[in-house]
């Protein structure tokens, strides 16, 4: 009689994607220090999507496709508010701290770096290259984590018209993101609002 419940609790916690115990706040600062350390550009999101839910499995993919959405609202970078998200969910405001600090801690450094040596060399012709491959390698990144994460979607035809429709009124038409949102949201709300089959 004992060994029914013993399997299924085994099989729930084999299910569960989150951690038995809390995740420690060392734990999260570290991991996000590694990906400031080793992203940059737009790559940062997917360097953060194989941390929370394939390296972790902090996240399940559902869950870190809503936390995107949600960090894509608010103000300020989608990388940071995506990971103070994730920390608030592990650890609550201190997870979130820990999870930012990480995050910003060596871009920040190397920024303030980079700033001071550009500014003793502008003129040089290889801090331009530089720069330029720079550039390139972060709409490389962009391309390859906006691909990663919406392929799902590019199978569907409601949601290619969506992708397509926004990236003409922000690429063609230069509107900003506020007047995108604006005509964007209302038409995927009507597009996807649940429907009740008779």
């Amino acid at each position: 009689m004992s060994a029914a419940p013993v399997a299924t609790t085994a099989s729930r916690k084999e299910i569960s994607p989150h951690p038995a115990s809390p995740t420690s706040l060392w734990s999260i600062f570290i991991e996000f220090l590694l990906i400031g350390a080793v992203s940059f550009g737009g790559g940062i999101i997917a360097y953060e999507r194989m941390l929370l839910i394939e390296k972790r499995k902090w996240l399940t993919p559902d869950e870190f496709m809503a936390t995107l959405a949600i960090s894509q609202t608010m103000p300020g970078l989608n990388s940071v508010n995506l990971a103070c998200l994730a920390g608030d969910r592990l650890r609550g405001a201190w997870g979130a701290i820990a999870a930012i600090c990480g995050l910003i801690l060596p871009g920040g450094l190397f920024v303030l770096i980079a700033g001071l040596a550009y500014s003793a060399g502008e003129d040089h012709p290889a801090v331009n290259l530089l720069l330029a491959g720079v550039a390139a390698g972060a709409t490389g990144l962009l391309s390859a984590v906006t691909y990663k994460i919406g392929s799902e979607h590019f199978r569907h035809l409601k949601s290619l018209l969506i992708i397509v429709a926004t990236f003409v009124l922000m690429s063609i038409f230069k509107l900003s993101l506020i007047w995108v949102l604006a005509v964007m949201a209302p038409i995927s709300l009507l597009l996807y609002w649940p429907r009740h089959e008779k």
